[in-house]
């Protein structure tokens, strides 16, 4: 290795003299760590900001680099012991042929999505192929276990190792695989996240929490501590110049950017402190001014309901936020003539979103203006939500969105941002956070748990004859998204399903909990576990096959849903059951072979589907895409919808290209910033293909039209760029002479909102302009002496209308997969209690098996290219179908989740006890 000289960290001035040297990525460096620094600390300061850190105890191995050739998790290593040693990040590795190859494999594959956990998968993979050029599956599974990605499902990054990449299509107009325009920084390790981008002089913030989930807030003397421990600034509600209270949807708005008088969760923020990263990282919270009385704490709905129990917010008696109900015909005179009726009691808990990045960001004051650079799901959102904190217009703010490491509808919610954004005001310095993993599990939102009571009857043929549904959700401290999935389950709770006779309602109560908010599907899994298991019940007492008895009762194109919407076409969910259809009955028959022997272990074969509205419900929704052409006939794109690792930035350019009539290479693409890229709206609800993949077509047709004018063409002209702009229409090629006054010689910018109507009182209309459908199957190993439960096998159908993007929409359905089957039988959010990725369980790359995605195309006249959502879609049938397998397997009927090996094992027993 050849080593140059020496090069100095930056370090603060009073830092000491460098005291160590390390290689890094074969250059000799020199630095001088603080007492008890990690090697990751180290690293990202000496600027090898591919070294991610995702937890800082080494459960996620986002920080993983080579040491002397082996792979360690950098955050488990203190910086003296790095004294010189070789260290390789990722950026180290990148000149080598056999990573330039592994790197390519993963950009094809779709084995990056946010890219936050790449770098350390790729150095994981790296280290591995070069002791085993040719490792097995297993080999791999064992080499990159330590490794935690939250998005992909795992399967594209093992086939990626192993050497099996899939082809780069030559055309990339829509329904193409091209790889994802967005991919290579992700897999060079380039990607800038939201603890990558502060400027070096930014000082640090930290917040002070409630250790308790209810308490009382007595401050010392705040002024002497800052004097006292070189703290530049200290922060509390009084420093909120505008309304200390902010909420994703204004009319419940309730939740304060720092508690006064009374913290009503633990983890919620009631001051912070701002100085010198050096003086911050030093800093013990504990001597922090601030005494904390515990109260009496309600943490759980029903306790929050008692006659006794202290109201949480003005005005919500009996801490009910809300109510939501969808009544159709009569459902308890159907169920009093249905031939049978199944019944059941459903649980489940606290979801975490486990991203593997942590809330983070910085703001400055730039020209009297705000700038907050963060990680987030909802640019426009944030700036005008800040706009009301800081009490001023919304255009004195500015959001630049990073690069977002998973969101998963968490960081819709304001997180760091007003934090940061006051502590820049009052410092008038830059001003950087970075939330632990803990900090991180704490404060932020969570998928609501559920408790749900539901009822389905059938008549002796089969067909689902009443249903009665009563959800009540915890909402946690504050109201977050809580509105939108009471919302949002009475419309779902029925699945693609035909049903005339129905009922659902839901509440969401409030507790003294981390506050409860979108997670991919707003209550819909939730709900989706009760219907598909008692449509279970129903099917085996009937003595028909399981499959069958949705067959018979899914909905069609012309039969009305349980709002009373008909859709006359695009309704897919047959399709997907006629998709599965020689898959079951394959998986059938291996299961009856397989359990032929006896034996403690039994396979299981179970289905289940689902539906999801894309977009808000009953609500405005619109997207709005703007384009231009400079003067020298270069194509701009500006693109506001957050991409999230979904691929939303490749999607889009999609329709854009393909509509205007270029190639995607073509168009440059301008990312979500509040001052120059329009509102594409939030990042959620499945909605920015069908939402801004419209707007984006509607721009491009518009830019379109108005290049063929100028160019005096027909409609089916070429347009070609690289060298200007020239328009061949039959024999003749002209080249536009383009001038501008401004950015653009030309320009459109056009807006989409889905056609909904509002419902009713009985929760009758139009919710969603565009449903997409699943179904998904799942085969499995239950261990009938141990509980345990091995996924074998996972086939998901899902009909996205039109596969704008093959490679993506693979991606999605495994990433789903994966979340679903940890909602099913592992995740599970204590507070207190499961404040890390060590203690909450997600899957890893050895507990999701091969999935099979099978894309149905039934095209929806109202998507772009007849296209559907996706997002939701792909993890709620999967834990429904997990349920279902292990009770073909064992006999076990499980109501709640996670279906754990206790719990199992208990079912199992309980199953054999009955008459």
């Amino acid at each position: 290795m050849n080593v140059v000289p020496a090069k100095i960290a930056a370090r603060p001035p009073d830092r000491e003299e460098p005291a160590s040297s390390l290689v890094l990525n074969g250059e000799r460096v020199d630095y001088a760590p603080r007492e008890g620094e990690r090697l990751s600390d180290t690293l990202r300061a000496l600027g090898a900001l591919d070294v991610k850190v995702g937890c800082n105890a080494g459960d996620c191995g986002a920080c993983t680099v080579l040491v002397d050739g082996e792979p360690v998790c950098a955050c488990l290593v203190a910086s003296m012991q790095a004294e010189g040693r070789a260290v390789t990040s990722l950026a180290g590795l990148r000149a080598e042929p056999a990573m330039q190859r592994l790197a390519d494999a993963f950009h094809r594959n779709n084995a990056a999505q946010c890219g936050i956990c790449t770098p350390g998968m790729l150095v994981s993979a790296a280290a591995l192929l070069r002791r085993n050029a040719q490792p097995s599956e297993a080999e791999v599974k064992d080499a990159l276990g330590g490794v935690l990605c939250r998005c992909t499902g795992y399967r594209a990054i093992i086939d990626a190792v192993l050497g099996t990449v899939r082809d780069v299509p030559a055309d990339d107009t829509i329904g193409t695989g091209v790889p994802r325009i967005d991919g290579r920084a992700k897999v060079h390790g380039t990607e800038r996240f939201g603890d990558d981008v502060a400027p070096a002089d930014a000082l640090a913030l930290r917040v002070i929490r409630s250790p308790h989930p209810r308490a009382r807030i007595v401050f010392g003397d705040l002024a002497a501590f800052a004097a006292g421990t070189g703290i530049a600034a200290v922060l509390t509600a009084d420093d909120v110049p505008g309304a200390n209270r902010f909420g994703v949807i204004p009319a419940f708005a309730d939740q304060p950017v720092f508690a006064v008088g009374e913290a009503r969760y633990r983890g919620e923020a009631v001051a912070a402190v701002v100085g010198d990263p050096d003086v911050i990282a030093a800093l013990d919270a504990s001597t922090f001014p601030v005494r904390f009385e515990p109260l009496p704490a309600a943490t759980s709905p029903a306790e929050a309901e008692a006659a006794d129990a202290a109201v949480l917010h003005a005005g919500r008696a009996g801490n009910l936020m809300c109510e939501g109900l969808v009544r159709k015909g009569d459902a308890e005179a159907a169920l009093a003539r249905a031939a049978i009726v199944a019944e059941g009691r459903f649980r489940s808990p606290f979801v975490e979103h486990a991203y593997i990045e942590p809330e983070a960001g910085y703001a400055e004051v730039v020209a009297g203006r705000v700038e907050v650079h963060a990680s987030t799901q909802a640019p426009v959102m944030d700036r005008d939500g800040l706009a009301g904190i800081l009490g001023v217009e919304p255009d004195a703010v500015r959001i630049v969105p990073t690069a977002c490491g998973g969101g998963f509808g968490s960081k819709l919610d304001l997180s760091v941002q007003p934090f940061l954004a006051l502590a820049a005001l009052k410092t008038g310095r830059p001003v950087r956070c970075a939330y632990s993993r803990t900090e991180s599990m704490q404060s932020t939102t969570k998928r609501h748990p559920s408790d749900i009571h539901c009822r389905i009857g059938a008549t002796a043929d089969g067909t689902i004859c009443g249903f009665d549904f009563a959800g009540t959700f915890d909402t946690g401290a504050y109201a977050s998204w809580g509105p939108t999935v009471a919302n949002r389950v009475p419309v779902h709770a029925s699945g693609p399903y035909r049903i005339a006779d129905y009922r659902a309602t839901s509440r969401a109560v409030h507790t003294h909990n981390p506050p409860s908010g979108a997670f991919r599907g707003f209550g819909v899994p939730q709900s989706a576990i009760a219907q598909e298991v008692l449509f279970d019940d129903l099917a085996l007492a009937l003595g028909m096959d399981r499959l069958a008895f949705r067959q018979r009762n899914a909905l069609a194109n012309g039969t009305p849903t349980v709002c009373g919407q008909v859709f006359t076409q695009g309704v897919g969910i047959g399709a997907c059951f006629e998709a599965i259809s020689p898959h079951w009955a394959r998986a059938l028959a291996g299961a009856d072979a397989a359990n032929v022997a006896g034996g403690a272990v039994r396979r299981g074969v179970g289905v289940a589907a689902g539906w999801y509205g894309c977009g808000n419900t009953s609500m405005p929704n619109p997207s709005t895409i703007r384009a231009g052409v400079r003067a020298d006939g270069g194509i701009v794109l500006h693109q506001g919808a957050v991409d999230i690792g979904q691929g939303a930035n490749t999607v889009i350019a999609q329709i854009f290209a393909t509509t205007l009539g270029v190639p995607l290479s073509a168009v440059e693409i301008v990312g979500p910033d509040t001052d120059v890229t329009p509102d594409a709206g939030k990042t959620s609800a499945s909605r920015q293909t069908f939402v801004s993949g419209n707007a984006a077509r509607l721009t491009a047709e518009a830019l379109r039209a108005e290049i063929l004018r100028l160019a005096n063409a027909g409609p089916d002209a070429v347009i070609h760029t690289g060298d200007g702009l020239v328009v061949e229409d039959g024999e003749r090629r002209q080249r536009l002479e383009l001038t501008a006054s401004g950015p653009y010689a030309l320009e459109a910018a056009e807006s989409y909102d889905p056609p909904t109507a509002p419902l009713d009182a009985n929760g009758q209309g139009a919710p969603y302009a565009v449903y997409g459908y699943a179904a998904h199957m799942v085969e499995l190993d239950v261990d009938m002496e141990l509980g345990t439960v091995t996924l074998v096998k996972v086939t998901a159908a899902h009909d996205v209308g039109r596969a704008i993007n093959p490679v993506l929409v693979d991606g999605q359905i495994h990433g789903g997969v994966a979340q679903g089957a940890g909602m099913a039988l592992m995740e599970e959010y204590i507070p207190g209690r499961t404040e890390n990725l060590h203690d909450y369980l997600i899957p890893t790359i050895g507990d999701i098996p091969p999935i099979e995605t099978l894309i149905v195309e039934e095209p929806d006249a109202h998507g772009p290219y007849g296209a559907k959502g996706l997002g939701e879609h792909a993890l709620i049938p999967t834990a429904p179908a997990i349920l279902n397998a292990i009770r073909h397997a064992s006999g076990a009927r499980l109501t709640a989740v996670p279906a754990t090996p206790d719990r199992v094992l208990a079912a199992i027993r309980a199953a054999k006890a009955a008459p």
